[in-house]
């Protein structure tokens, strides 16, 4: 992706099936749940790098041993440090004696992570401050096991001060800044509620105080806790619980906007944000691997016992479609024939943008997550110059005008050139501060293949999307246009960007949309401020509705144009003008209708449209819209109170 486009976390969960005894007479090791983590983590490193964080349960530990454990780190390099510093200590007990590894029982009860529930996320921040303290898993200790909660997930709430100020009302001191401490809050209270339900009635009846830790674990009623929690929430949200006695559960937002799949087999239950990584760990087939349904709750009692249920029903799925586009890994099978057609639905207007011109055109992408896409185009444009010989060798036999001169022109020229252009060579550091320096420092970062292209050649290029365009006017299109092409054509396989998210990506300032930025310029080129200005009192109007009535009113500053004349000035924006070359620049974009023709099932797309699927995200939006309006920065998920 050419925009740098920071997004979504991802979570993974081990639930081990059997005693740790099991795991090591079969693979030699006590730490196979613990590793099983790292590499479900590792695998998906991808989803975040601001910091990680790692749980562990322990089941049936005696009184007075500690069963819930936590790490965090929030610096450079954090997983691979956090992980390596575990070993590190358990190899130094095992040194001093202190840990026997190959006692199961030596090293559940002294190493911190020898539970049979473990935990891991990766963050990537749209809310709070960049440390340790910020990342997952949360927890919230207690001195009875079942009022103890860890919680993490990949989720962003666009209500979270609603939920804040509910919290208030009930007497409590909620911590700002974090939807994570709001939701682990709200389902804090609840399990509260529960436990000392239970207690007194338990001690009303007569039971032993001895026992009655272990009644409350066994009668705890995870999946109401969590219903009655998620009522009032508004977001995109994948959520891992677990409870101090044992208990754990994953959810799913209603809609399905945060992803989570799901593996189960005799030896263990696992979770994570992505397939792949459980097929690859496990070394499980695809069909092994299930989609957790949207609106689903998975508990899994300390006893084992496993309950699925809906804790949300009848909500349109609407999965985020950037998890194909760009987030997820290209090794899923669905992913890696979905990005292909991307990149084939763009055919029809590239052939167009290029005047038919294969002969004199060289195609390739900006890498390197572009590049599944790429091959796809490849395809496309070779099944369609296919189609066109074949018609016209049918139309020369029929007409008796088929020639070997003929047949050599119509089969060994013009067919599609591919040729990897741009090479990203480096990894830059930011250790300039001055803009003018790191551009220069951008510049650098791909480097291109020269003699390729020839003069008067067309140059297309495939990119996942174009956000905000800043890379592509500052350094991108500067590097292609060294190779001296008669014209540059960038290619995106997602539409374009309108509207901000609210969910989990961090695209919430509408200022910095390229598409929206287009939009105003030609509003204001012909002299329509005032739209602009009326769109600012809809929103303000909108935003005093009650939440299920909320529309949106930014629809209005693209009413008036077509998806082709906003490309046209994104094309004419994006140019630089401080380079020595005069080439024209093309802007395409993939349309709607072909990115739900590309993506198999449905397809979350209100960046893209604008149709949010949750009350929240209509809020967002025309607050996105007025914060741009009042030049105030920042993300929009809610107006100041």
């Amino acid at each position: 992706m050419s925009d740098f486009l920071t997004h979504e976390c991802g979570i993974a969960a081990v639930r081990l099936r059997k005693p740790l005894a099991y795991y090591y007479d079969r693979y030699g090791t006590c730490l196979w749940g613990f590793q099983k983590l790292f590499l479900l983590m590792e695998k998906q490193h991808n989803r975040g790098h601001d910091g990680v964080g790692i749980g562990c349960a322990k089941l049936d530990m005696p009184l007075g041993s500690p069963y819930i454990f936590r790490r965090r780190d929030a610096e450079k390099d954090s997983l691979a440090s956090l992980f390596r510093d575990e070993i590190k200590w358990f190899n130094k007990l095992a040194r001093k004696d202190k840990l026997d590894p190959k006692n199961p029982s030596s090293v559940k009860e002294n190493f911190d992570f020898g539970g049979e529930i473990l935990i891991g996320h990766l963050r990537y921040g749209t809310s709070g401050e960049f440390d340790s303290g910020s990342c997952h898993p949360y927890l919230r200790r207690s001195n009875w096991p079942t009022r103890t909660l860890m919680v993490m997930g990949n989720f962003n709430m666009t209500n979270t001060g609603e939920l804040n100020r509910k919290l208030i009302e009930r007497g409590q001191h909620p911590v700002f800044g974090t939807d994570t401490q709001t939701v682990l809050e709200e389902i804090g209270f609840h399990l509260d509620e529960a436990h000392t339900d239970l207690y007194r009635r338990l001690r009303d009846e007569g039971g032993d105080g001895h026992d009655i830790p272990e009644k409350i674990s066994a009668l705890l009623d995870v999946e109401n806790i969590v219903q009655i929690s998620a009522q009032a929430w508004d977001g995109g949200y994948a959520i891992v619980g677990v409870v101090g006695n044992g208990d754990m559960f994953v959810m799913r937002d209603p809609h399905g906007i945060r992803p989570c799949h799901m593996l189960m087999n005799e030896e263990v239950l696992a979770f994570a944000s992505e397939r792949v990584p459980l097929m690859t760990v496990f070394e499980a087939s695809a069909a092994e691997v299930r989609v957790l349904e949207p609106g689903s709750l998975i508990v899994i009692k300390a006893d084992g016992s496993i309950r699925e249920s809906k804790f949300a029903t009848g909500a349109q799925p609407a999965p985020c479609s950037f998890e194909k586009i760009y987030f997820s890994r290209g090794n899923d099978p669905s992913i890696y024939r979905e990005r292909k057609a991307m990149g084939a639905a763009l055919v029809d207007q590239i052939v167009k943008s290029i005047d038919h011109s294969f002969d004199n055109t060289v195609f390739s992408f900006v890498p390197n997550t572009a590049e599944t896409a790429y091959y796809g185009m490849m395809d496309g444009l070779r099944m369609y110059r296919r189609q066109q010989v074949r018609s016209e060798i049918l139309l020369g036999l029929a007409e008796g005008t088929l020639t070997p001169e003929k047949v050599d022109s119509l089969i060994l020229k013009n067919w599609p050139c591919g040729e990897k252009i741009a090479h990203k060579d480096i990894k830059m550091r930011t250790f300039i501060t001055q803009e003018k320096g790191r551009e220069q420092l951008v510049s650098h970062v791909y480097d291109i293949t020269y003699g390729v292209v020839k003069e008067n050649d067309n140059l297309v290029v495939i990119d996942d999307s174009i956000v905000r365009g800043t890379t592509l006017k500052k350094s991108i299109l500067k590097i292609l246009a060294r190779t001296n092409p008669k014209k540059i054509v960038v290619c995106s396989t997602a539409p374009q960007i309108r509207y901000p998210d609210c969910y989990g990506i961090d695209m919430s300032e509408m200022g910095k949309f390229i598409a929206f930025q287009a939009a105003v310029a030609l509003h204001r080129r012909a002299g329509r401020q005032s739209l602009l200005d009326e769109v600012a009192k809809r929103c303000r109007e909108e935003l005093k509705k009650p939440a299920a009535e909320v529309q949106n009113a930014v629809k209005m500053v693209y009413e008036a144009f077509t998806d082709e004349e906003i490309s046209a000035e994104i094309s004419r924006m994006v140019y630089p003008e401080d380079m020595n070359w005069n080439g024209d620049v093309e802007i395409i974009f993939q349309t709607i209708d072909n990115l739900h023709a590309s993506i198999k099932g449905p397809c979350g797309d209100w960046y893209f449209t604008g149709n949010y699927p949750t009350p929240g995200g209509y809020a967002t939006v025309n607050s996105a819209y007025i914060r741009w309006f009042e030049g105030m920065s920042g993300r929009g998920y809610e107006l100041p109170l």
